[in-house]
């Protein structure tokens, strides 16, 4: 069988100590903003498309890498983790992965007003460290939350 690969940009936003998670309606997980690169866009500006879509915030992205001088070349964002998932399974062999670029970023407020045809906003909820830790998310989720919120600091 033949793997299909997507990539994908996700960005954890933090606002005062804390990040946003949403319910993914179909995997039945809690994740932050995120979804496809199209055709036309880097992957951080799919990332930072994804959380104005879905959250209705404009963030900023934590980004401390170092530009190269040459005139030819841009360098782009470095994402904090490249990371590859399993999106469909059928008899034990992988049919779809996606190609993960995470990324993370700040917001002003915790204001959440999405795109009324993305997302609902009663479904986003703020983690504090201590909820991340005491929750029952996927441990990538608890880690990388974790970590967004220490890098915002």
């Amino acid at each position: 069988m033949e793997t299909t690969r997507h990539f994908t940009a996700t960005v954890y936003v933090v606002n005062d100590g804390a990040t946003a998670l949403h319910e993914h309606e179909r995997h039945d997980v809690r994740v932050p903003p995120g979804g496809h690169v199209d055709r036309d866009e880097l992957p951080h500006e799919a990332g930072l498309r994804e959380v104005r879509e879905e959250m209705g915030l404009d963030p900023t992205l934590l980004d401390d890498t170092g530009g190269l001088s040459a005139p030819t070349v841009e360098t782009l964002p470095q994402p904090r983790h490249h990371l590859l998932y399993d999106v469909t399974v059928h008899a034990g062999e992988v049919a779809h992965q996606h190609v993960d670029l995470i990324y993370f970023a700040t917001v002003p407020s915790r204001a959440v007003e999405p795109n009324p045809e993305e997302a609902d906003p009663d479904a986003w909820e703020w983690y504090a460290p201590p909820d991340l830790r005491s929750s029952d998310l996927d441990d990538d989720v608890v880690e990388l939350g974790l970590e967004a919120i220490r890098a915002a600091e």
